[in-house]
């Protein structure tokens, strides 16, 4: 098995409305020229899962919706993986020094940021793509 080091750029924040991601210190000047983009991927650490339990999960029912079939958990969003990687495209709304507001993510308050790419459009966005249906109904949870 291959072993990865990681380390968190920053942390997600989420104060009263107000979703930012502060970059530490040290990777500040990597923000250079990211406010010319509209949008950023934003890679994070599902830390709130990081036990041995969640790690294992290989099948899932969707959005935590049994009325959706099983699924592996590498056809769908389930927070549970093996390698806890969480991945969300925000809409920037300002940067200032090294705080980056964004529209809003899937992400809970401190969650540790691993990386940030530039969002583009060419690169990004797939032509003639595809899903199951119960991807494209709206979230209903389960209680």
């Amino acid at each position: 098995m291959d072993v990865f080091q990681l380390f968190a750029v920053g942390k997600i924040k989420k104060d009263s409305g107000i979703e930012t991601i502060e970059i530490y210190e040290e990777y500040a000047d990597a923000l250079l020229g990211l406010d010319q983009f509209s949008h950023v991927i934003v890679l994070y650490w599902f830390h709130k899962n990081d036990i041995p339990e969640k790690r294992s999960v290989l099948r899932v029912h969707p959005r935590h919706n049994m009325n959706n079939p099983l699924t592996g958990i590498f056809a769908c969003h389930s927070p549970c993986r093996p390698n806890l990687i969480g991945l969300s495209v925000c809409k920037i709304l300002s940067i200032e020094a090294n705080i980056i507001r964004i529209d809003s993510i899937d992400a809970f308050n401190d969650s540790p940021v691993i990386d940030l790419k530039s969002y583009i459009t060419s690169m990004d966005k797939m032509k003639d793509a595809f899903m199951p249906s119960w991807a494209t109904r709206p979230h209903s949870f389960c209680p």
